[in-house]
């Protein structure tokens, strides 16, 4: 009997890559429908130069309670093969940060997207509700059921909470102290937002300068807290994001009110001093900053800050 050729068997930690990529896509979906503003802005980076996009991370907020932090997505994603990058912490906001790298995974010279382009790096928030005062423990406990974060991965594709939606009155009041905590009650595990890698593209926005002139020219309006353009303190990372989406949300009191929803970012890492001299076509991801700068992130996070007065 001769030799059977066998299907290919991924070594990929966790099982299928193609299962991750498709679970990327998902969430992507889920974050584009729910956006209008931010699928436009994902439209039109694509249509200039026929420009193919990568994605540099996903960011994703989560409450710390009862299993719904961190943990409850992070778990999926390391079984993939993601590693904890690092972290940053927010005493003010009362918010500890984790990023992660991806795993290794092999993409063609031209991929791009999530069907074969690099894998996002991941950043996941969590509120420390512990830290909060007891009355807004109170509301964030009477909807986080124990174990419902198993489900976040499923939440996250679907776009749908896992709790029931809050009432008006229980998110205003837990608004006053925590906008980040009443921001996640309300949109729950939906990708806050998605940041493409400016120096993955190939044409002109591959400079972020260019890519804050065109969207300031299209009438998009840009987080300008700590400047439009937020620089490191070393030079090497820069990055730009849009002011969230405003929806209507209809609570579940019958109130129906206009609040931040999600936005969109762009991202450029540019080459370490050891390889600034390399030409262009060689640098790797990993000639490149890495990680994420404090007093940035802090700024980009006012993306949804919530005007002074809700529309409702």
């Amino acid at each position: 009997m001769g030799s059977l050729d066998l299907p290919h068997v991924s070594l990929f930690k966790g099982g299928s890559e193609t299962f991750l990529r498709n679970v990327f896509e998902n969430i992507l979906k889920t974050y584009l429908r729910k956006n209008p503003t931010a699928k436009t802005i994902w439209e039109l980076v694509q249509s200039v130069d026929n420009e193919k996009i990568c994605y540099d991370h996903f960011t994703f907020r989560t409450l710390k309670v009862d299993g719904y932090g961190i943990d409850s997505l992070s778990s999926f994603f390391m079984d993939y093969g993601y590693k904890i990058g690092g972290g940053l912490d927010f005493p003010k906001k009362k918010l500890r940060v984790l990023w992660f790298s991806p795993p290794d995974a092999q993409v063609p010279n031209d991929g791009h997207g999530l069907a074969n382009g690099p894998l996002p790096r991941l950043v996941i928030a969590e509120v420390l509700v512990d830290e909060l005062s007891l009355e807004s423990q109170g509301i964030i406990r009477k909807y986080l059921k124990p174990l419902g974060g198993k489900q976040a991965v499923l939440s996250s594709t679907l776009g749908s909470l896992i709790w029931e939606k809050p009432t008006w009155a229980d998110f205003t009041q837990l608004a006053k102290e925590s906008e980040f905590a009443a921001w996640t009650l309300i949109h729950g595990y939906t990708m806050n937002h998605l940041a493409f890698a400016v120096h993955r593209f190939k044409h002109r926005f591959n400079d972020i300068k260019c890519v804050k002139e065109y969207l300031e020219e299209k009438g998009f309006k840009l987080n300008s807290d700590g400047g439009i353009l937020k620089v490191s303190q070393d030079g090497l990372l820069i990055q730009i994001s849009s002011i969230s989406e405003r929806l209507a949300v209809e609570f579940a009191d019958g109130v129906t009110a206009i609040i931040p929803a999600s936005y969109i970012e762009f991202t450029q890492r540019l080459a370490l001093p050891q390889f600034k001299d390399m030409p262009s076509d060689e640098i790797k991801e990993y000639h490149r900053r890495e990680a994420f700068e404090l007093d940035s992130a802090n700024h980009v996070m006012e993306s949804t800050r919530f005007s002074a007065q809700f529309e409702n």
